[in-house]
C-alpha cells in the first residue's frame, strides 16, 4: 500500500480563533488507540470543548470528543479520555513557561492527518473579553461590505 503524502484535516475549532487571542501555535503528535485512529479517518472528532494540560513535566489533551469507532469490539475507547501529546522537551518548556502567565491556556486549533500520522495543532491563547468579539465581528463586517462596494463600483466601470 503506497504512503500517505500531504496534510488531510479531521476537525478544526473555529470557535478558538473567535473566543481567544492566538499567540504561538505548536504541532504536536499524538498518542492513540487503534480505534481512535480509525474514527479519525472516518472524519469523525469534535475539538469544542478541548484543552491542554500539563500533568508533571507531559502535554496532555483532554475534553477532545473522539467518538467510538462503529465496527469497534469489546476493546473500543473512551470517546473523552486524556491523550499524550508528543512534542520536544524544548518545546514543552516554552509552553510551559509561557502558561505560567496569568490568563493563558492552551487550546487545540486542528487535529488532521499528515503523511499518515495523526497531529493536532495546539496554541498558546489568551481568552477576549466580549467586547472584543464584538469589535471583531464588527471589523470583519465592514470589511466585507467594503470589498463588495469596491467589487459592485469595479463591475460598474467595465460594463
Amino acid at each position: 500500500m503506497p504512503k500517505e503524502k500531504g496534510r488531510s484535516l479531521v476537525a478544526s475549532n473555529r470557535k478558538a480563533r473567535h473566543d481567544y487571542h492566538i499567540e504561538d501555535t505548536f504541532e504536536a503528535g499524538i498518542v492513540l488507540s487503534g480505534t481512535e485512529v480509525k474514527a479519525l479517518r472516518m472524519g469523525r472528532a469534535s475539538l469544542v470543548d478541548g484543552f491542554a494540560m500539563f500533568t508533571g513535566d507531559e502535554l496532555y489533551l483532554e475534553n477532545v470528543h473522539i467518538p467510538e469507532y462503529l465496527n469497534g469490539t469489546w476493546n473500543n475507547h473512551a470517546p473523552r479520555r486524556k491523550r499524550k501529546l508528543l512534542l520536544h522537551r524544548s518545546e514543552l518548556e516554552k509552553i510551559a513557561g509561557k502558561t505560567r502567565e496569568s490568563g493563558r491556556t492552551i487550546v487545540p486549533l486542528a487535529l488532521y492527518f499528515k503523511d499518515g500520522r495523526a497531529k493536532v495543532e495546539i496554541a498558546i491563547a489568551t481568552g477576549k473579553k466580549q467586547y472584543d468579539k464584538r469589535h471583531a465581528l464588527r471589523e470583519r463586517q465592514d470589511r466585507r461590505e467594503a470589498d463588495r462596494a469596491m467589487s459592485v463600483a469595479h463591475r460598474g466601470r467595465r460594463a
